[in-house]
């Protein structure tokens, strides 16, 4: 799904004229989307553009990574947080960002905010976080979850560093010893750190804006042993002049490797930054280059 440096995912025989009208096409879209409160169908998007409805949806889905819909159900979903950020009433919220029905959200308050619209609004006090740690060849590891999911992966020096971290992350919730679910994810990612494969796919429970989320997914598509910029990831989600609130998306993931910001390089191919050190990054790479050239 993911554009990369690779010269596999080049694409040299579209000519440049025809690459340049479609990302036109677009990202006029994409404003579109985001100026309307209402749906908008795909024939209408597609209209005057020469394309039939499927065949815009294919170009949309390549460039941005998902499709029209999805797209706009994220952009809903954005300015329901930025409303119950702002301190409004959840119904006010709820119909100000385009819903028709407040039953229709709360049906999926997991994929749109990774919790309720309530107690986002009043900071998810009391939250219960479960953590487990272990040591690997990259350091030390943590995992912790909620009743949703996992919620934090991250690597470190100590034990207590991480779990230092993990109390400054979420300052306001209850954190305690790991139960038979997360220290399942522990071992699972603690075996992807010796030996990657494709698809650690755990549940999450990620509190995060919509555009956030547009880049995490971006991010989960870059294949095991490939690399993208992040002016790659920021054309890929129908912003490409967003390449430093991509790098900042990235540097906000609290999931590594599950949510694999490591495989996003500077243009010119370099490390650029990682939150959990430049070495273990650059481990990362290398391993995951290593199991995707074995047959």
């Amino acid at each position: 799904m993911t554009e990369t440096n690779s010269p596999k995912s080049a694409r040299p025989h579209m000519p440049q004229c025809v690459e340049a009208d479609r990302l036109a096409l677009v990202r006029a879209a994409c404003r579109r989307l985001d100026s309307s409160a209402e749906a908008v169908s795909l024939a209408a998007l597609a209209e005057g553009s020469g394309l039939t409805a499927q065949g815009f949806q294919r170009v949309f889905a390549r460039v941005v990574g998902v499709t029209p819909k999805q797209y706009a159900s994220a952009r809903r979903a954005e300015r329901l947080q930025a409303s119950l950020a702002q301190g409004a009433p959840v119904s006010d919220a709820l119909y100000d960002a385009g819903y028709g029905s407040p039953s229709r959200v709360y049906e999926r308050t997991d994929e749109l905010l990774g919790m309720s619209p309530g107690t986002l609004r009043r900071g998810a006090p009391g939250v219960v976080i479960r953590h487990a740690e272990a040591e690997s060849s990259l350091g030390w590891l943590l995992v912790a979850s909620t009743k949703r999911g996992v919620c934090m992966v991250s690597l470190g020096d100590s034990r207590e560093g991480l779990l230092d971290a993990l109390r400054e992350r979420f300052p306001k919730a209850i954190v305690e010893p790991a139960d038979d679910a997360t220290r399942e994810w522990l071992a699972e990612v603690a075996a992807y750190v010796e030996s990657p494969r494709p698809g650690l796919d755990l549940p999450l429970d990620l509190e995060a804006t919509a555009f956030q989320r547009r880049v995490w997914t971006a991010l989960r598509g870059i294949p095991l042993g490939e690399r993208a910029s992040y002016a790659e990831i920021a054309r890929r989600i129908g912003q490409p002049s967003a390449v430093r609130a991509v790098a900042r998306a990235c540097a906000t993931n609290d999931v590594a490797l599950v949510v694999p910001c490591h495989r996003v390089v500077a243009s010119d191919g370099s490390m650029a930054g990682y939150r959990w050190g430049v070495e273990r990054k650059r481990a990362l790479l290398e391993r995951e280059r290593a199991a995707a050239s074995r047959p």
